[in-house]
């Protein structure tokens, strides 16, 4: 192995830990990852398991062999989903997150001396991959016990596994992630901690932990949005599909927001009943439900899920913002996916996969076909609601590879529902339309907004931070401002949407708005809005909305686009509502009322504080409609 060790490149300290351990393999190929995930032994059904000091041996993870890939589920509830205090950083460069010292009371080095030391003792897996993107992506390195060969396979299918026989002599890791689940135990008390070491030229991701989210999906983000905060871009947290409609019309829409947004919804067809027909809403007070019927959906192209490069490489000189997936394979959510022929496109693929897929938080029965409908029940006997499916890019139908440019980026927000009885924040219609200074207000604050399935607590209406990946990002949030509206102000024939989920007022529409607007953008293309058909919203920082909105021949009633006309929230509990959504911004804006910011910037975040109307937004950059 000293061949393949010499080939990666690495620190000493790094090399030391593959030329001392007890046993290393390489793996060439995700069909080896997969073999290796069951165990030395070849088992259906195999315990990733570890002694942990005078706790003795615990059991991590399960990993069964279905037909159609690799099963994991978790012991505790805990694990299943991602923490969202789970990051530290322990390097003593700039960063607004907290400082694994600050928070143990002691430098991170000795723990860290001792991940490598215990690593050393076991077989261990070194994976090369390529984080990012081939065209403008990095190179990095896993370094992980062999029984957890699971986690290797997830993260392979995730970003691009590296042929040793076929990668390039001059291979050099921008990040290494060392995996090293029994110090969960032994140093953080049962938290699955991701440490981030950040050094010159190297990102080093400690995950203590087995579930893929903090470390192989976000922990590879965070090391990205290092490198893109060094040299001046951003890694979105955005879907971005390509919409074609019946009569050829082509639109490309990025959808933004923190878990649970509608991300990965945006790339989903309209849902809908086995007449044809869609249930746009509920009314939750008297059951009452509204329907539309559209004969004909438009084709959609996904392009990304979750993770969206903007990368200097691929911008042009079109004024629009054009980025490329991050990723070469998706983190799915399948949480609504509850029955048999709920999403049949995706559930073809999951049932039936031309290659083994990696299942998480599913049920499985050895041999057998795991079901994504078939969640794994938590302790008090509900199913988990993160259930997961990592799906290679080249499985998804329609993908696109190539760069794009974007025409319309949305904002999701999850909003609770809104009534006389209990007033809240659940006052955003169908959609609304932002002038960009306002679409980068909304990216400051982030809300992560209600009833988040993706994370391990709720605590209502908190903000996940700018562009909602700054639960993942290491560094500066005024960095990550000024980028943003740098972005932004470079993109000025791109337009803004904001779009709830889950309620408009008194009405529950889950994910309804954004296929509904998704139909409706589609459709009138390039097509500008007349200023004299928008309206400004009562509260100025939901932009404006239309005075009417007619698609496939129907009209949507104006009580989704204003939802002060509902008899069930009025004007009164509308402006109730609006305050809570100003009480959070104010509390989250005045954050960045701060020296770092550049001019244009500190003028947005002055307005907002000294009450901007709509109009003052407006001037301090323009809007295209």
């Amino acid at each position: 192995m000293k061949k393949e060790i010499r080939k990666f490149n690495l620190p000493e300290y790094a090399a030391d830990i593959l030329e001392n351990c007890k046993s290393l393999t390489v793996p060439k190929t995700k069909k080896e990852l997969y073999e290796l995930s069951f165990g030395s032994d070849g088992n259906d059904f195999f315990q990733v398991a570890y002694e942990v000091g005078n706790l003795g041996e615990i059991c991590e993870a399960t990993v069964t062999r279905c037909k159609n890939g690799v099963v994991v589920n978790y012991p505790e509830d805990y694990m299943r989903k991602r923490d969202p205090d789970c990051l530290l950083v322990s390097d003593k460069f700039e960063t607004d997150k907290p400082r694994y010292s600050d928070v143990y009371n002691k430098d991170f080095e000795p723990l860290r001396a001792d991940t490598f030391k215990w690593l050393k003792s076991q077989e261990l897996i070194a994976m090369p991959f390529r984080a990012g993107d081939g065209i403008c992506g990095y190179d990095a390195l896993l370094i992980a016990p062999r029984n957890a060969a699971f986690f290797a396979y997830a993260l392979a299918n995730m970003q691009e596994l590296l042929n040793f026989d076929d990668m390039s002599d001059d291979f050099c890791a921008r990040g290494i992630v060392y995996l090293a689940p029994p110090f969960r135990h032994t140093a953080f008390n049962g938290k699955q901690i991701v440490v981030h070491n950040r050094l010159k030229d190297m990102h080093e991701i400690f995950s203590y932990n087995l579930y893929p989210g903090p470390s192989a999906k976000k922990g590879i983000y965070g090391m990205l949005l290092n490198i893109g905060e060094q040299e001046g871009w951003v890694t979105a947290h955005a879907s971005v599909v390509k919409v074609i409609t019946p009569y050829d019309n082509e639109i490309v829409i990025m959808h933004e927001g923190a878990s649970g947004s509608g991300k990965s919804e945006m790339l989903e067809d309209i849902h809908r009943e086995l007449d044809g027909r869609i249930v746009f809403s509920r009314n939750i007070t008297t059951s009452e439900k509204t329907y539309l019927k559209i004969d004909e959906s438009c084709e959609l192209c996904p392009v990304t899920d979750d993770m969206a490069l903007c990368h200097p490489k691929i911008q042009n000189e079109s004024k629009k913002l054009v980025v490329k997936d991050a990723e070469c394979g998706w983190f799915l959510r399948v949480d609504n996916i509850k029955s048999y022929g709920t999403e049949p496109k995706y559930e073809k693929i999951f049932t039936q996969p031309s290659e083994p897929l990696v299942f998480l938080n599913i049920q499985g029965v050895a041999k057998a076909t795991s079901l994504v409908w078939e969640h794994t029940l938590n302790s008090d006997g509900t199913p988990c609601s993160n259930p997961r499916v990592v799906l290679p890019r080249h499985m998804v139908p329609r993908i696109i590879n190539d760069p794009i440019e974007v025409d319309v980026r949305s904002f999701g927000v999850r909003t609770p529902p809104c009534t006389k009885a209990n007033p809240s924040y659940g006052i955003i219609g169908m959609f609304q339309i932002l002038p960009p200074a306002l679409a980068w207000l909304w990216r400051l604050a982030a809300p992560r907004g209600y009833n988040n399935p993706s994370i391990t607590d709720y605590k209502g209406l908190v903000s996940e931070g700018i562009g909602t990946y700054w639960p993942f990002a290491t560094g500066k949030k005024a960095k990550q401002a000024n980028l943003l509206l740098e972005q932004i102000a470079r993109s000025s024939n791109t337009r803004y949407l904001l779009i709830p989920n889950q309620h408009i007022g008194a009405y529950e529409v889950g994910f309804m708005p954004q296929w509904v607007a998704r139909e409706y953008i589609a459709r009138r293309g390039s097509a500008r809005i007349k200023p004299e058909h928008l309206i400004e919203s009562r509260c100025p920082l939901l932009g404006y909305t239309l005075d009417s909105l007619k698609i496939d021949g129907q009209y949507m009633r104006k009580e989704f686009l204003q939802p002060e006309l509902q008899k069930d929230v009025g004007p009164e509990v509308y402006d109730q509502g609006a305050e809570m959504l100003m009480s959070f911004f104010r509390k989250e804006i005045e954050e960045y009322n701060i020296d770092e910011l550049s001019p244009l910037a500190k003028e947005i975040v002055g307005a907002f504080l000294n009450n901007a109307s709509l109009q003052d937004y407006v001037s301090l950059l323009p809007m295209k409609y």
